[in-house]
């Protein structure tokens, strides 16, 4: 069986919300892309991430010359294939868009039509009131 997401939802003081959605601005992502990206890299460490403002960052010791310096934020290659296939995927979304838009356009003209006609009722009375004017295509006899 593929994985399942699981939605997680909490509370969070207006201050905080209004400072995680800066966070988002300034990357240019949404705001639910911040805690995916959080939560994805809590779960890659197994719990031990600690969220500490860019200044308080450690310095980068010269013995450890190996090792690629972390970048903040952390970035993560995506293939083009994966950007590819989401702006299709972008693209054929919209287009589902306008043509739910469009049908819903049609289902309202169309039940304004039904709606206009409702009121238009014809009874057999109304059709013989003519008695022998040949003139009048509907008349009972």
């Amino acid at each position: 069986m593929g994985n399942k997401n699981k939605t997680i939802s909490f509370r969070v003081n207006e201050d905080a919300f209004e400072a995680l959605q800066d966070i988002a601005e300034e990357r240019d992502i949404s705001l639910s892309a911040v805690f995916r990206d959080y939560v994805d890299l809590l779960v890659e460490h197994d719990g031990q991430v600690a969220v500490v403002p860019e200044e308080e960052l450690p310095e980068a010791d010269s013995e450890s010359d190996d090792e690629p310096e972390p970048t903040f934020p952390p970035t993560v290659e995506v293939p083009k294939s994966f950007l590819r296939e989401h702006e299709r995927l972008e693209l054929e979304t919209e287009h589902l868009r306008e043509q739910l838009e469009e049908h819903k356009t049609y289902v309202t003209e169309l039940r304004d039509r039904l709606d206009d006609e409702e009121d238009e009722v014809l009874l057999l009375d109304d059709l013989d009131d003519g008695e022998g004017d040949e003139s009048e295509p509907y008349q009972l006899r």
